[in-house]
């Protein structure tokens, strides 16, 4: 199987954007919207009788949400209004229930009872009941990771090391169905890691950038982290702020649960139409990267891996997408991949080789560039990860190929990108097509894999 081009085709730049794959069209916010909504709204976990909105106003309104479905606005109905309140940088998520499966909706944000946009120009879309039904519905996901926002005063002298800012209404042209952020989704800097003001502001600063609006408003949205959105430079268990870390994150994300009752973490398991996303947390439970590797020494640490490993078994999807914002199988990472916890990466690959669950692939970030690996395993299928950076970061253009065995030849691109996940085909045939698209649009590469070749 080689890399292979796929088109992609440009849209025009228009005043308008996509929502979902069902063409729902989102307009420019309106002026008082603007000024009372600082980011958001963000549809996030999208289920099929509910779903989540994020938003993040700029003072102390009463909130409510009217929506109704697509082309029936006489079925509108409200939620209870809710105050955002400056201790939580006046965030809020807003849960909207009773809804029917596979359906589009509408809706708008209410403020002090008052409309903020016009009716119709911000939807949702509710998962489909295709169980039993049909055959499983298409969908595209994108995936990054790496999205740094310059402030200046705040950030290491000299050359800004955020840019192509425009890459986010690239990627809300593509019209997914959902996006997953892969980690270092907001940089904290040595001024804000001191103190949990200083991390909310950043949160804050990141989430309000203008050209990220379209993207935020135009599909559901889930998330994991990775150092800098955790801490420090490759901070690990032992960053004193990691509890307001996990406050922060489940503040500006609306994934569907967080950890387990007595492991707290980000760590969870997404079902999307009939793709099972398995969303880990690799810093919380994380020793330093630098101590001798051990038995005791782990990444995911103990209660993690043995939720993902029951997880995975009780999986029944044809792909099944382990999310990590560390590289897993990549051995030339330069100190900070799984390669660095032996003993636990090679426990579990082992496991993974031994029940031989079928359709397992591999999708990080963390590397500043964007590349595909490939293990070959003896009596087994090949196991693959596409690593996807950076969104506004800094690219790494070093050559990581010399030596490196598990690199699919030609797929390393070392300019700001993003990653593209096409799921298409019968239920008995599902197919994967994986593509790395980069800021302005153009398709740098494609590859497309059966789910038949991800079975023993």
């Amino acid at each position: 199987m080689t890399l292979r081009q796929f088109p992609v085709f440009q849209l025009p730049a228009l005043v308008i954007l996509m929502v979902t794959a069902g063409c729902q069209l989102t307009h420019a916010a309106p002026a008082n919207e603007q000024r009372l909504l600082s980011a958001g709204p963000m549809p996030g976990h999208s289920a099929m009788r509910a779903t989540t909105i994020w938003l993040q106003g700029s003072d102390a309104s009463q909130i409510a949400l009217e929506y109704w479905p697509e082309k029936q606005p006489e079925q509108t109905r409200s939620t209870v209004p809710q105050t955002l309140v400056a201790e939580q940088q006046y965030a809020t998520h807003i849960d909207i229930t009773d809804l029917q499966p596979g359906t589009r909706y509408r809706y708008r944000v209410l403020a002090d009872a008052e409309p903020l946009a016009e009716p119709g120009t911000l939807g949702f879309q509710t998962q489909p009941l295709w169980q039993w039904r049909t055959e499983p519905p298409a969908f595209r996901m994108l995936a990054g990771s790496c999205a740094y926002i310059n402030e200046a005063g705040f950030d290491r002298p000299g050359k800004p090391f955020g840019s192509h800012y425009g890459i986010f209404e690239t990627m809300a042209r593509q019209s997914p169905d959902m996006m997953l952020w892969l980690g270092d989704n907001v940089y904290f800097r040595e001024a804000d890691y001191d103190s949990r003001w200083g991390m909310a502001e950043r949160y804050r600063h990141t989430r309000a950038l203008p050209q990220l609006q379209p993207l935020l408003r135009g599909t559901h949205h889930y998330a994991i982290w990775d150092d800098h959105d955790y801490g420090p430079d490759n901070s690990n268990r032992s960053f004193p702020l990691k509890d307001h870390s996990l406050e922060l994150f489940k503040r500006y994300w609306a994934n569907p649960t967080y950890g387990l009752p007595d492991t707290p973490g980000i760590f969870t398991k997404v079902s999307f139409r009939d793709i099972d996303f398995f969303l880990l947390d690799d810093r919380t439970y994380r020793n330093a990267d630098n101590a001798p590797d051990s038995p005791a020494k782990g990444m995911l640490g103990e209660a993690q891996l043995a939720w993902l490993k029951d997880a995975l078994l009780h999986s029944h999807a044809p792909f099944k997408i382990i999310a990590n914002g560390t590289q897993m199988l990549n051995d030339m990472t330069g100190g900070v991949g799984w390669s660095h916890f032996e003993n636990e990466r090679s426990q579990f690959l082992e496991w993974l080789s031994e029940t031989r669950i079928p359709g397992v692939v591999l999708l990080t970030g963390d590397r500043h560039y964007s590349a595909l690996f490939k293990l070959e395993r003896e009596k087994n299928y090949p196991l693959y990860e596409l690593s996807c950076s950076p969104l506004t970061a800094g690219p790494r253009r070093k050559d990581i190929s010399p030596g490196n065995t598990r690199l699919v030849t030609g797929s390393q691109v070392s300019e700001r990108n993003f990653c593209q996940l096409d799921f298409s085909g019968p239920v008995d045939s599902r197919h994967l097509t994986m593509s790395v698209i980069d800021a302005d649009g153009n398709l740098e590469w494609s590859r497309e894999i059966a789910s038949n070749e991800l079975r023993n």
